[in-house]
């Protein structure tokens, strides 16, 4: 909408961040609040340390007011070569969150579009993004197609954790 604008996250808001990938895990998966409270309290810290560096970076969504409404990141990752790409960069936009009464706008697809700008302006040339339900038709017109990424959460021993 011509009424909302976008502007860069200061390092001085990491818990506007914080709050939006929790409102982002809470509408994904619901979890209880001591868990999400965990989740906040380890990832403040890793993202203002992140941010400080340079390899976090964000933009928000704000209405005529003023108020912050949306919020998108981008991580820029060390990566090795590829066989997509030689940089030794990858983009990942990450947090993107449209408060409810803001969606439907074009938001996400702003903030996306502004995070993968800021790729192409500083040659980090493969972006990627874990899109949920909601997020993939905003980022499929965009580009963005899955992969064959797959994933493994590596637990504690389990010899040790069932008294063997």
């Amino acid at each position: 909408s011509d009424d909302l604008t976008i502007r860069p996250a200061l390092p001085s808001e990491t818990a506007l961040i914080v709050g939006h990938r929790r409102a982002v895990f809470s509408e994904i998966c619901p979890m209880p609040a001591a868990q999400l409270e965990a989740i906040d309290a380890a990832f403040a810290p890793w993202l203002a340390a992140r941010m400080a560096r340079g390899e976090y970076l964000g933009w928000f969504g704000t209405n005529p007011a003023g108020e912050v409404v949306a919020g998108a990141g981008l991580r820029i990752m060390d990566w090795p070569p590829h066989m997509w790409h030689v940089e030794p960069r990858r983009g990942n936009i990450l947090n993107v969150y449209v408060q409810p009464a803001y969606r439907r706008g074009g938001l996400a697809r702003a903030l996306t579009e502004v995070a993968v700008a800021w790729c192409r302006q500083n040659d980090v040339r493969m972006v990627i993004l874990h899109a949920s339900d909601a997020g993939r038709p905003v980022h499929t017109p965009l580009g963005f197609a899955p992969t064959n990424e797959m994933s493994l959460i590596v637990d504690a021993d389990p010899a040790a954790s069932d008294g063997a």
